[in-house]
């Protein structure tokens, strides 16, 4: 037999050259709106060249081995050969998304000595790397910015792109800084070049939204979208097809309060981590309006899937949600709906994790009184019927309803009507009236009894008698009891009344519309 004699490969010989050596650096995964800290470990040993990712990495984690070698070569920056080994910390939370290649190729370019910089131990890195070196933008980096901030890192390096939103949280106490690409980077960390901070944009002037001057009559529903954006009540409106339901809708958020800075830095980090776009200026921030349409999955409406991102409840946080055709989406995710519209939260529990996510918007629905849409119409005939009629209404439930403190009905506008020009209010004056009444509220004595108690303490002998008689009537539940002596507290509010007049509940009364239908 032919002795056979085994060369080892010149690689080999190269790794024996190589000192081990480690580093670490602060990155982040969004679990929800919220950002959680991760570190970069970086180590390399000795040993066959390999780039292993350990922590739970989801499967673009796992990828970025080959968007960081790429773009460490196209900057020149090539890693000699040897094992590397990366572990995100904590091992056990998911790690997901492409934010983590900035840190990664800092970790790695750190472990090998070529960059060498106290800033690694106080700096977050974020940004996707494309394969010739450049940074692309990622989700959630306001969310990613703030949760720094609160842990006392000192600064941030992020995608250039993401430039707008970071100056937003941008401060003398959290220096962020923006770069194009991977080279910018790590001449920024070694002195030779530093990065410039995010551009504090032009205040200008604020989005354009729907006027409720463009609405052309219905001023009944007018005024209960008045009610509802000073009381922050729920609202259904039963109506024909064509009525103006969605129109009026829409123009809801232009009669809300305008945000607070808490309530503005909250939407703009959840439209960050949404995907949506993020306002340039907390001052001109707009309240979120979301229109989710019918088919939209139980994940898509309350959050959740994997990695877990928020649901259009979220997405509507502090501005309006409006659920066009309610009787037509499924069962189980609109009956979600009902502790968000009680807690102003939703949580989601899942096999991996347990979120809390928040979701305080004020909820508009709208529904056609049957099927066909024409039950009721004085000139246009229903084909439906009783029995269709009947199912229609009931796919949703009673405790849902319930949960509506206002049901309106919306009439079909006749021909005639629509050719006179529009003469209502601007969205500004009723706005004024909003402010003025919620502030009324505000500054009201606080009762230290519970809600309910505090009510009735408010509210006049006479006007009980009438609310009680009304619940008689119309049958209402204890429920919606209480939610039409909220509606009156409203009513006397925007007539900036200490005590609740028979007026103001006989009011509310008429706007429990399907309670009266179901009697």
């Amino acid at each position: 037999m032919t002795d056979i004699q085994i060369v080892p490969p010149a690689s080999g010989l190269e790794e024996e050259s190589i000192e081990a050596g480690g580093a670490s650096v602060h990155a982040g995964c969004l679990l929800g709106v919220d950002a959680h800290p991760v570190q970069v470990e970086a180590r390399l040993t000795k040993g066959l060249p390999a780039f292993d990712i350990v922590g739970l990495p989801e499967r673009g984690v796992r990828e970025s081995r080959v968007r960081v070698r790429s773009a460490l070569a196209a900057q020149g920056l090539e890693l000699p050969k040897g094992c590397y080994v990366l572990n995100l910390a904590p091992g056990d939370l998911r790690k997901s998304g492409s934010g983590f290649d900035l840190a990664i190729a800092i970790a790695l370019l750190s472990a090998v000595g070529t960059v060498d910089a106290p800033e690694l131990e106080s700096t977050l890195f974020l940004g996707e790397l494309g394969l010739d070196g450049s940074l692309r933008p990622v989700r959630g980096v306001l969310a990613h910015l703030r949760s720094a901030a609160d842990r006392g890192l000192a600064g941030a390096i992020v995608p250039e792109a993401n430039g707008a939103e970071a100056a937003l949280v941008a401060s003398p106490s959290f220096d962020v800084r923006v770069a194009r690409d991977l080279r910018a980077v790590v001449e920024h960390l070694d002195g030779n070049e530093r990065l410039p901070r995010p551009a504090v944009a032009r205040t200008a002037r604020a989005p354009h939204q729907p006027d409720l001057s463009e609405v052309k009559g219905q001023a009944t529903v007018r005024r209960a979208l008045e009610i509802a954006a000073a009381g922050e009540h729920h609202l259904l409106m039963l109506g024909p097809p064509g009525a103006g339901k969605t129109m009026l809708a829409r123009r809801l958020p232009s009669i809300l309060p305008p945000p607070t800075t808490d309530e503005a830095l909250a939407i703009a980090t959840i439209a960050s981590v949404g995907g949506a776009r993020t306002p340039t200026d907390l001052r001109q921030t707009l309240r979120p309006f979301r229109a989710p349409h019918h088919t939209a999955s139980g994940p898509a409406m309350i959050g959740g899937g994997d990695p877990p991102r928020p649901g259009e409840v979220t997405l509507a946080h502090r501005g309006v949600l409006f659920l066009d055709e309610l009787p037509e989406f499924r069962r189980d995710v609109i009956e979600t709906l009902r502790t968000t519209m009680e807690l102003g939260e939703v949580s989601v529990a899942r096999a991996r994790y347990r979120l809390k996510l928040p979701a305080a918007p004020l909820i508009v629905a709208a529904m056609n009184p049957c099927p066909c849409g024409y039950a009721g119409d004085p000139e246009r005939l229903c084909v439906c019927t009783p029995d269709r009629v009947e199912g229609y209404r009931r796919r949703i439930s009673g405790p849902l309803v319930d949960r509506f403190d206002l049901h309106v009905s919306v009439p079909r506008m006749i021909a005639r009507d629509l050719r006179e020009p529009a003469t209502g209010e601007r969205s500004e004056a009723v706005a004024a009236r909003v402010v003025a009444a919620r502030a009324f509220r505000d500054r009201r004595a606080r009762s230290s009894r519970s809600e309910l108690d505090a009510l009735l303490g408010q509210t006049h002998e006479g006007a009980l008698d009438f609310l009680e008689r009304a619940v008689e009537v119309l049958g209402l539940s204890a429920r919606g009891f209480v939610k039409a002596l909220r509606v009156a507290r409203t009513i006397a509010d925007m007539e900036h009344s200490e005590k609740v007049g028979e007026p103001h509940v006989a009011e509310a009364v008429q706007y429990r519309l399907l309670d009266r239908r179901q009697r």
